[in-house]
């Protein structure tokens, strides 16, 4: 449901003006989320990447075979790596034929090749510069932005910035953001309430939900600003933050959020500790997205139950679940084991685009769209 914001404002103005309260009550704003990727600093010739791309699962699978087994399982070498059967029989290599991303630990893969930049987008999430060890986090290296302001934690994209498919505008990522918006499955609803000011505000909270609505959009298939999304009822969503405004962007405290997640036609959810939003209150003066970055120390498991069923790109995303996996445990950064010291969370940042809406729930009125009209 789209609503008018001027007949939304009208309304509210004649509500409160019959009422002439003393001084005006807080403001709701809500928005929903259609778009995210993770936060990745790229350079035209992977400078980044100075060993390389990772390897991708097919070409390990190729150079285990025998020579005979080559020429029997693809024959001769004309059966493409995206052709049945040989993509199957690829993930298939384990020692009894095990699926090596479902068992990652049953086979050992050449060490994933991974990031050695500098550079990176993301957040403070340990408090630290350099990177050392502290109760929430496991020593590692940090990244800097290019404008050298400010040191960050971003682990995944050490992990993924030199896999060809989890690359800017790659299949990984992009075509899972596309099913998204054409399915409206998987949408993030942010909701901030207690909203006085909408450029400085000492206090506000903020919710993340999932939604039961589709994403309504114009005759050109662009997601239209302003519409009325009901909170879906699952249980496990909807958890509140701490924050404040300042400057126009709404900032919170660290709060432990699970997240809704579709892509690739899979459902799962992204449970991030720590979690930390950025966004602007007001967005481009034409209506269109505000751009902001949610960041975090995503859990290894919510991580790993997701990503392992990837399995089906591994040909067109070009890397090794056993290999990622081990990758992914060296790197994680974020909340050490009590009894084995491992940390069982990798940071994380995500540029994420937002768009004004109305939140409703059940049982309460509706959240008003982004700010308030002028």
């Amino acid at each position: 449901m789209i609503r008018s914001r001027s007949l939304v404002t009208a309304a509210t103005g004649l509500a409160l003006g019959l009422s002439a309260p003393a001084m005006a009550a807080s403001k709701t704003l809500g928005f929903v989320v259609p778009s995210w990727e993770t936060a990745t600093y790229e350079t035209k010739y992977y400078d980044e990447c100075p060993d390389g791309l990772a390897i991708g699962n097919d070409e390990l699978w190729w150079k285990g075979l025998s020579q005979r087994d080559k020429d029997v399982l693809t024959n001769g070498g004309e059966m493409e790596p995206v052709d049945p059967p040989r993509r199957p029989m690829a993930v298939l290599r384990g020692p009894k034929k095990e699926d090596v991303c479902w068992n990652p630990e049953i086979v050992v893969d050449p060490p994933q090749r991974i990031v050695k930049g500098k550079f990176g987008y993301g957040m403070n999430l340990d408090g630290t510069t350099d990177g050392a060890a502290t109760p929430k986090s496991c020593k590692h290296e940090k990244f800097v932005t290019p404008d050298g302001s400010t040191y960050v934690d971003n682990q995944m994209y050490r992990l993924v910035g030199c896999i060809y498919g989890w690359r800017k505008g790659n299949y990984v990522e992009a075509h899972a953001d596309r099913e998204r918006r054409d399915s409206s499955v998987g949408i993030i609803l942010i909701e901030v309430t207690g909203v006085d000011d909408e450029q400085n505000d000492p206090e506000v909270e903020v919710s993340f939900h999932a939604t039961r609505d589709v994403l309504y959009k114009d005759i050109n298939g662009a997601i239209l600003p302003y519409a009325t999304f009901r909170v879906s009822e699952t249980q496990h969503y909807g958890a509140t933050a701490k924050g404040r405004i300042v400057d126009g962007k709404i900032v919170t405290d660290p709060a432990d959020i699970r997240l809704p997640l579709y892509g690739h036609q899979m459902t799962g959810d992204m449970y991030i500790k720590d979690l930390r939003l950025d966004l602007p209150v007001q967005g481009p003066a034409d209506d269109g997205p505000h751009l902001g970055m949610i960041a975090g120390y995503y859990d290894f498991d919510s991580w790993w139950d997701y990503t392992r069923r990837l399995e089906s790109l591994l040909v067109t995303g070009q890397w090794s679940c056993p290999a990622m996996y081990v990758a992914a445990k060296q790197l994680a950064d974020g909340y050490p084991d009590p009894e084995t010291g491992e940390c069982t969370a990798i940071s994380t940042a995500m540029n994420i685009q937002v768009l004004p809406a109305f939140v409703v729930h059940p049982d309460r009125e509706t959240a008003d769209a982004g700010s308030a009209a002028q």
